[in-house]
């Protein structure tokens, strides 16, 4: 969260709600998917402007998304929710990175925790699949039916196979998304209560450094050379994975207010609340460069 010591572009983009102004200090962007650029149910018009803008005139945007699917069943899911192919040069998904995981444990079995829909996450891996009590590991996307059920519907399921140290391997790390007006939970709520049991888990997306490889690789392919990383600027909705990878990384962050945290950095004017924005950052203990409300050019 800029602050009165940091540098006033900082400041003013907090002020100002808008994304120009910095532009010019980055070569490359690493954008965050759900949250910023749709909700799961239509995109955000400003924000594809934006992206779409950056990505003509200044450099790369590289979509860093922790959908489970590979991401060339994500692409589709963006052309129906009307984001431009203009907006991004590049996607890189959790799907991408956590198929080298699952790759290396082939054949398995594994027990498949998920929607039938992120089954190509599994395609070509060779890997076998089973009930919980016959499983070596466990691959997990989210919960089977993320419309009605929690992650105390797997308690018991997950305490049998913590008991056996088994290994999950979670596609997903976000722990909830925001799908229109409601927040469902993924395989990241499911991954925290396998840990709170004592369940080893593993995870190749935001916020860990496996995605963020492949997204700068990805970006400095499309700049034709090596890539100054404090010209990267990460944009991201979710404390713990955007923001906290960012750091992670060393890397700046443009933390979006809304999306998944709602208005609780918003004031009663509407706009970003400086204040309630560093309150909210710092409950997760993490920070930010630069903060707005929505991503806007």
């Amino acid at each position: 969260m800029a602050t009165e010591h940091d540098d006033p572009a900082a400041i003013v983009a907090v002020r100002e709600r808008h994304a120009a102004i910095i532009a010019d200090r980055y070569d490359a962007l690493l954008c965050d998917v759900w949250g910023v650029i749709h909700n799961g149910m239509e995109a955000n018009p400003a924000a594809c402007a934006a992206l779409e803008r950056f990505n003509r005139d200044k450099g790369p945007v590289v979509l860093i998304s922790n959908s489970p699917r590979p991401s060339p069943f994500v692409i589709p899911q963006l052309d129906a929710l009307g984001v431009p192919r203009g907006a991004w040069a590049k996607l890189v998904t959790s799907g991408d990175a956590t198929r080298v995981l699952l790759a290396e444990r082939a054949p398995g079995p594994a027990w498949m925790i998920g929607p039938e829909r992120d089954a190509p996450l599994y395609e070509g891996l060779g890997l076998r699949f089973t009930e919980p009590q016959d499983a070596v590991f466990i691959a997990c996307t989210g919960p089977f039916d993320d419309d009605v059920e929690t992650p105390e519907d797997y308690r018991e399921r997950l305490q049998a196979c913590a008991a056996r140290g088994l290994l999950m391997i979670c596609a997903n790390p976000d722990k909830v998304v925001q799908r229109g007006p409601r927040l469902v939970y993924c395989g990241g709520a499911l991954a925290d209560l396998y840990a709170v049991m004592d369940g080893p888990v593993l995870m190749a997306g935001k916020p860990f450094a496996p995605i963020y490889a492949m997204a700068l690789a990805e970006a400095e392919t499309r700049l034709g050379g090596p890539l100054d990383r404090s010209r990267v600027l990460c944009i991201g909705d979710g404390l713990h994975t955007d923001v906290r990878g960012a750091a992670d990384q060393k890397l700046d962050c443009l933390f979006i207010a809304r999306g998944v945290n709602g208005e609780a950095a918003i004031g009663p004017d509407g706009r970003l609340d400086p204040g309630l924005t560093a309150a909210l950052l710092a409950s997760e203990g993490v920070s930010a460069k630069l903060a707005m409300a929505d991503l806007v050019w």
